[in-house]
């Protein structure tokens, strides 16, 4: 028995993995890609150099559609982390366009989310 099977048969991978994958950086280039940060391929996207990884490629792939950031990760199933890093590459290369997630100013208030709450309780 491996010790993938010992595990129920999934696959784990090492804490060097993330650290190969972002070339060492722990941080992205740009502060502004969050969590609900919207990615999409850009159109035309220019080719991918040579050097792109498996990961980089299956990230702009799948960014054909609009995407946050964590739903690529967990599409990918990287760490968010890791992810960032990625996405923030793609869009200093010019691949990516990060769009920000909703404004403050369009999500509900507190007391507007406590009503909603109070009246389904009431249900």
């Amino acid at each position: 028995m491996s010790s993938s099977d010992e595990r129920g048969g999934h696959y784990r991978d090492s804490a060097l993995r993330p650290y190969v994958l972002t070339k060492g950086r722990a941080r992205p280039s740009r502060n502004t890609i969050g969590v609900d940060t919207l990615l999409i391929a850009t159109d035309p996207a220019p080719p991918l150099p040579i050097s792109a990884g498996r990961q980089e490629r299956a990230l702009l792939a799948m960014c054909r559609g609009l995407l946050s950031l964590v739903e690529v990760a967990a599409r990918l199933e990287l760490p968010v982390s890791v992810v960032r890093v990625l996405a923030s590459d793609l869009v200093d290369s010019g691949h990516l366009t990060a769009r920000a997630g909703s404004p403050r100013s369009a999500q509900p208030s507190t007391e507007l989310l406590q009503e909603v709450l109070n009246g389904l309780r009431a249900l």
